[in-house]
């Protein structure tokens, strides 16, 4: 292989490194280990690592979306003489950091056909101008669980349907893993129109949109609500934190509990991420199997 091959072959992976990088600011990922996929290189420049069981996910039943093999449980370290064990802090107190009391989520009697009423042929932020259809929330009205996202993209603003894309598909599987079917759950987004380029929705766009959302929330009273990805999260909880801080630990948003994870479309970007996001599921599932009425 020549220098100017290896040359244009260094290139391309910087390129993608920056824009891989790029994405993850998009999506307010603060920290992250960098992963590198190489072309084929000279053995001397080879850089890729092995197929992990996560990247080959779409070749696994759904309840294996996630699982891997049993990993050794690692043992606690004994303190040195004198040195007094710290006690792990427990979830809530991890939360209190975050967030302050929130009042209890008043009753509603309205329905989702009279919100989507108000919403009508919206025309309150800019985004309307661009879109194709307006998105609404999907699924059971009485469901004990919801997803909520960003906005929609390309295909939901096709199809009016939130959640239908390559993104939406892995959600679907996602559900299905922890034991619910997708027509069982609510999903929806804080903004219906589709951002221009799938950018985030910028803060009069969200504010336009949000208290229809907050209305549905108050109307289906879910048990639990999984909050995806950081501008959804920050949008929902009013915080400051990045998605990374903030994921796996349970929130609450007026008594309903709210549990952080990361987007699926930011999933099929780094299929790393898919065990943090399986531990956080997990979580998920067992508060709901642990509080049935």
């Amino acid at each position: 292989m020549t220098f100017e091959s290896i040359s244009d072959e260094l290139a391309l992976l910087a390129a993608a490194a920056r824009q891989h990088t790029v994405y993850l600011q998009e999506l307010g990922v603060e920290t992250f280990q960098g992963q590198v996929v190489s072309k084929r290189t000279p053995s001397t420049l080879r850089v890729s690592s092995p197929k992990t069981r996560a990247e080959s996910v779409f070749d696994q039943p759904p309840k294996q979306i996630f699982e891997r093999a049993p990993q050794p449980v690692p043992t606690a370290r004994t303190p040195a003489p004198g040195v007094i064990a710290a006690a792990p802090k427990p979830d809530t107190l991890f939360s209190s950091i975050f967030q302050t009391p929130q009042e209890p989520l008043p009753k509603s009697h309205e329905t989702f056909e009279q919100i989507w009423a108000d919403v009508g042929a919206c025309t309150r932020c800019p985004l309307s101008a661009g879109r194709t259809h307006i998105v609404h929330t999907e699924g059971n009205r009485k469901a004990r669980l919801m997803f909520v996202g960003e906005a929609p993209g390309a295909d939901e603003d096709a199809q009016a349907r939130p959640f239908v894309g390559r993104a939406g598909q892995l959600l679907t599987k996602i559900i299905e893993a922890i034991g619910f079917k997708r027509e069982d759950v609510l999903i929806g987004n804080i903004n219906r129109c589709r951002p221009p380029a799938n950018r985030a929705p910028l803060p009069d766009e969200v504010a336009a949109c949000k208290p229809f959302m907050l209305r549905e929330i108050a109307s289906a009273r879910p048990e639990v609500i999984v909050v995806m990805g950081n501008t959804a999260m920050k949008n929902l909880l009013d915080i400051k934190e990045g998605i990374t801080r903030v994921r796996g630990q349970f929130q609450d948003y007026k008594g309903i509990k709210v549990m952080p994870t990361f987007h699926p479309a930011y999933l099929l970007r780094d299929p790393s991420k898919k065990r943090e996001t399986w531990e956080d599921l997990k979580k998920v599932r067992d508060y709901l199997d642990n509080n049935e009425s």
